[in-house]
């Protein structure tokens, strides 16, 4: 599976891989893969073929369409919440911690880490602080599907998250999500909040679906759609 590379700028890129997006961001000292792909399993050659600085991985979580090259990698960051969920299937790797606050300095470029539990609990996004992106991996989506179905899913911490969230959009422009339209503007997080509190309170109905074996609830929003648990 050959992914398809998109020029964002001189030292950013978009990387779409079968639904799923992934980003290279490069500074004057080093670059970051953010998520490694799904089906493609050389994000890493990918990323080298885009740039000569060295290349880092950061997971924004650990579902397995966001690790699919990390084998690739000696060592990767990802919240250490996460940690349990990708050891379940993968033992090799060092993990380094990516935490609430912390800031990756590429050479010019800072990124810092937001922890948003609630799709997994150690989901995260990552604000390009110049650039005033938000790369924020699954919890934010326009026309995308967000999977809040399992037992490592919570709909109260992903509401919290989001309130957090709303408070920061002073530092954003745009949104660059993993699925879904991209880019999408800071707005879609009170519609997403609104949306949660109600289906967490029953003000919402859900339509029964079958999604990889699981009988769930399909909520349709018309602007994206929520996967919960029925």
């Amino acid at each position: 599976m050959k992914a398809e590379v998109i020029p964002v700028n001189e030292h950013t890129w978009r990387i779409e891989d079968s639904g799923v997006r992934f980003f290279l961001l490069e500074g004057e000292q080093k670059a970051l893969l953010i998520d490694s792909g799904r089906d493609v399993h050389d994000a890493r050659d990918v990323a080298e073929s885009l740039t000569d600085r060295p290349v880092m991985l950061l997971n924004t979580h650990a579902d397995m369409d966001h690790t699919g090259s990390n084998r690739q990698f000696e060592s990767f960051y990802m919240h250490p919440a996460e940690v349990p969920l990708y050891r379940r299937r993968e033992p090799s790797g060092t993990i380094l911690p990516a935490e609430d606050g912390d800031v990756l300095d590429l050479g010019g470029r800072e990124l810092k880490i937001l922890h948003l539990p609630g799709h997994t609990p150690g989901s995260i996004a990552v604000l390009d602080v110049g650039a005033r992106v938000l790369i924020s991996g699954d919890p934010i989506q326009e026309h995308g599907r967000i999977f809040m179905f399992g037992a490592h899913r919570s709909m109260q911490d992903y509401i919290r998250s989001l309130e957090r969230l709303a408070d920061l959009t002073n530092g954003f422009d745009e949104i660059w999500p993993s699925h879904g339209d991209i880019p999408i503007a800071p707005d879609v997080i009170p519609r997403l909040i609104a949306w949660a509190r109600r289906i967490l309170t029953g003000d919402a109905e859900g339509k029964a679906q079958e999604v990889f074996g699981n009988t769930i609830a399909a909520y349709d929003l018309g602007f994206t759609t929520f996967l919960c648990d029925k």
